[in-house]
């Protein structure tokens, strides 16, 4: 099995009114990770997921790129354990 871990992303730009947590939760599903995505008071999504490291980090590579009507500015990423905490990967509203 390939190394577990967690990861907790934020990402800045105009990420929020452009289906960007929808687009995270396709590609997470398709990744088989769990955890969540989220709107914050700042303008900013948040993105917490836990899975198998080389999936996470083709995550981070989506968060990058985003939805065609995204403009990312910034993708902050911090690295830790995994918990097995989640059960799937959902959208928080």
């Amino acid at each position: 099995m390939a190394d577990m871990a967690s990861l907790r992303a934020t990402v800045q730009g105009r990420v929020q009114g452009v289906f960007f947590r929808a687009f995270v939760e396709s590609a997470a599903e398709r990744l088989n990770l769990k955890g969540y995505v989220c709107n914050r008071p700042d303008g900013e999504v948040e993105v917490l997921a836990e899975g198998e490291k080389p999936d996470l980090e083709k995550l981070v590579e989506n968060l990058k790129l985003g939805p065609p009507s995204a403009r990312v500015e910034k993708v902050l990423v911090a690295w830790g354990e995994y918990t097995g905490y989640y059960s799937r990967f959902s959208i928080r509203y």
